[in-house]
């Protein structure tokens, strides 16, 4: 077996998890079966900026990227989106396919466009604030055609995921933060910045890898993507370096030795039966 695969199984053991991470990666091949959106209109800052992006016809195809990850985890298969195929203007930027970001982002998330229904989703307090962000977030340029999310098996050879997600509620949470500041003695070691759904999985996970940095970032704030996410759930998304060393770490860590894990992991086993998740 692989190790990522065979430290990933004893991982969850550990924690309680009965649901395997996903891996996301950038590839030039489309999964099969794979969920994801249709190809949409041309979308580019420079269409926007010549009065020639008509965003209504773009909403049209709205496919939000946490939505095809749900039906991926559904479905135990993959979920894509590409600069063709992106369903979401927003979550096409978040995912490193285009740049620069649409101008419509700083005003749909803020407080709307004066004089129209679209009144905003009044995450951000004003278009300033959210320009700002999208600046400095700033993802990369893709290195593929297509960003993938999928599990961690379906990896094939010669396949590596650049960062894993895990969908957890806090007591597994718990777990995969202590482990996380266990690892690196660091402990400002995990983050969770403003975003999307998408933001938190892959933006943010960017950013730091780019400045040379090992954070796990936790996410699923974002009160649009909640839909999408089993009831008390969040998102933590960790580099794959700083993922190998978290599971290097196991055999010293609170996991193996008697500690307080042993209280929460009954919680965890709890939460599962509540939720009808039995192990």
């Amino acid at each position: 077996m692989n190790p990522i695969l065979h430290g990933t199984a004893a991982f969850m053991e550990h924690l309680g998890l009965n649901e395997e991470p996903f891996g996301v990666h950038y590839s030039d091949i489309k999964p099969e079966n794979a969920s994801g959106p249709k190809v949409g209109p041309p979308i580019s800052r420079e269409l926007e900026d010549r009065g020639e992006l008509d965003i209504q016809e773009v909403l049209k195809g709205f496919t939000c990227v946490m939505g095809s990850v749900w039906l991926a985890r559904k479905r135990r298969g993959a979920a894509f989106i590409s600069a063709e195929e992106y369903g979401c203007p927003g979550g096409v930027y978040y995912c490193s396919l285009i740049k620069p970001h649409l101008r419509f982002l700083e005003y749909y998330v803020s407080n709307g466009f004066e004089g129209t229904p679209m009144q905003g989703e009044r995450y951000m307090p004003n278009p300033d604030a959210m320009r700002e962000m999208l600046h400095k977030v700033d993802p990369r340029e893709a290195p593929a055609k297509y960003c993938v999310f999928k599990p961690l098996s379906q990896f094939t050879e010669g396949e590596e995921p650049e960062f894993i997600i895990f969908f957890v509620r806090p007591e597994i949470l718990t777990g995969l933060f202590t482990q996380a500041v266990f690892t690196t003695g660091d402990v400002d070691c995990v983050v969770s910045p403003f975003g999307a759904g998408c933001t938190n999985m892959i933006s943010w996970p960017l950013y730091y890898k780019e400045k040379g940095l090992e954070k796990a970032v936790i996410g699923g704030f974002d009160p649009s993507a909640r839909k999408f996410m089993r009831v008390d759930e969040l998102t933590f998304t960790v580099p794959l370096s700083l993922y190998k060393k978290m599971l290097d770490a196991l055999p010293e860590s609170m996991f193996n030795h008697d500690t307080d894990w042993k209280n929460v992991r009954k919680k965890v086993a709890r939460s599962a039966r509540a939720w009808g998740e039995e192990e």
